[in-house]
C-alpha cells in the first residue's frame, strides 16, 4: 500500500533528504507581484546549506527573459543556480535534435507566440512559414490574450490536422492569468488540436523532456536526491514523481484547489505537503 503524504512545517525538517531543489515559479516563489519574503529566505538558506537550487517553469519563453523578470520581482540571478523554462528546453531540443519528438520535426515551422516573441527560434536552423500549408510543424510557445480562445483557431488547425502536421507545445499549462482573469493557455490549444485529429507533443511539466533537461543541467544527479517543489499536483508532483524525484506540494499556492484532490493511491501523491514555501 502506497503511503500518503507527510505534512511538514518547514523545509528544514527534510533538509538531509535531498541535494538539489527544483522550484516552480507561480505559487511557490511569487504570484506575479513580488517574491514572497519567506520564499526568498528559504532560497538563501538552501544555498547556505550547500543545496543547488534551480527554478523550473512552464513558461514558453526562454530562460533569460524569465530570469530578468524574477530579478525585477526580487530574486537576483546570483541567488540561485539557474532557471530552466519549457521554452528553453524546447529551444535546446530543437538545437540538438538528439531525441524524440525534436528529431522527428522538419525545418519549417508555423510559429505561435505571445506578443510576436521570436526568441524561441533565435539561433536555430528553422524557417518560419506564414501559413500552416507551408509548414512542416507547428511550434506553439505562447498566446496573446485576444487569441487565447481555441475556437478562434478551428479553421487554421483543422487544415493543419488534415495535413498531418505535428505540433510542439512549449507550454502545457491549460490556463493562464489574462488581463481580466483566467483564460485558456497554450496547453488548452494543443488539446483542442488533438480534438481535431492533430498530434501534439508537450515540453514542460509534467512531461518527461523538461525533467530530463533539468537533470542534464544539474550534472545528472540521482533523481531520488532531487526535490521538486510546487503547488500543482498535475504538473509539479506528477512530473517529479514520474522522473523518480522527491516531491513537496504547497497547499496555499495558486493551485490551492488541488489540495482537495490529494490521494494516497495515485501518481500525484506528494512525498510531503507544506502550507507555503518556508524554511
Amino acid at each position: 500500500m502506497k503511503q500518503g503524504p507527510i505534512d511538514i512545517d518547514g523545509l528544514h525538517s527534510i533538509i538531509d533528504r535531498f541535494d538539489h531543489v527544483l522550484l516552480d515559479q507561480w505559487g511557490t516563489l511569487h504570484e506575479g507581484q513580488a517574491i514572497f519574503p519567506a520564499a526568498l529566505d528559504c532560497v538563501v538558506r538552501l544555498r547556505q546549506a550547500g543545496k543547488r537550487v534551480m527554478v523550473l517553469s512552464n513558461s514558453g519563453k526562454r530562460a533569460d527573459g524569465n530570469a530578468k523578470r524574477l530579478a525585477a520581482l526580487g530574486l537576483q540571478a546570483d541567488a540561485y543556480d539557474g532557471i530552466l523554462t519549457s521554452g528553453e528546453a524546447t529551444w535546446i531540443g530543437l538545437k540538438t535534435r538528439a531525441h524524440p519528438p525534436f528529431n522527428e520535426l522538419g525545418r519549417t515551422c508555423f510559429l505561435i507566440t505571445r506578443g510576436g516573441d521570436r526568441t524561441i527560434i533565435n539561433g536555430l536552423d528553422l524557417a518560419v512559414a506564414d501559413d500552416v500549408e507551408n509548414a512542416d510543424f507547428i511550434l506553439l510557445a505562447g498566446l496573446d490574450d485576444a487569441a487565447a480562445e481555441p475556437e478562434q483557431w478551428r479553421e487554421c488547425l483543422a487544415r493543419a490536422a488534415t495535413r498531418g502536421l505535428p505540433m510542439l507545445c512549449a507550454n502545457p499549462d491549460l490556463t493562464m492569468f489574462g488581463a481580466h482573469g483566467l483564460i485558456p493557455a497554450p496547453g488548452a490549444l494543443a488539446r483542442f488540436y488533438g480534438s481535431l485529429g492533430g498530434r501534439a507533443s508537450f515540453v514542460g511539466k509534467p512531461h518527461a523532456p523538461i525533467f530530463a533537461a533539468a537533470l542534464d543541467q544539474l550534472g545528472h544527479p540521482t533523481p531520488a536526491r532531487v526535490l521538486m517543489v510546487g503547488d500543482s499536483l498535475d504538473h509539479d508532483v506528477a512530473g517529479g514523481r514520474a522522473a523518480g524525484m522527491l516531491t513537496l506540494f504547497l497547499r496555499a499556492g495558486v493551485h490551492r484547489d488541488d489540495a482537495g484532490r490529494l490521494s494516497d493511491h495515485d501518481s500525484r501523491t506528494p512525498h510531503w505537503t507544506m502550507t507555503q514555501f518556508i524554511w
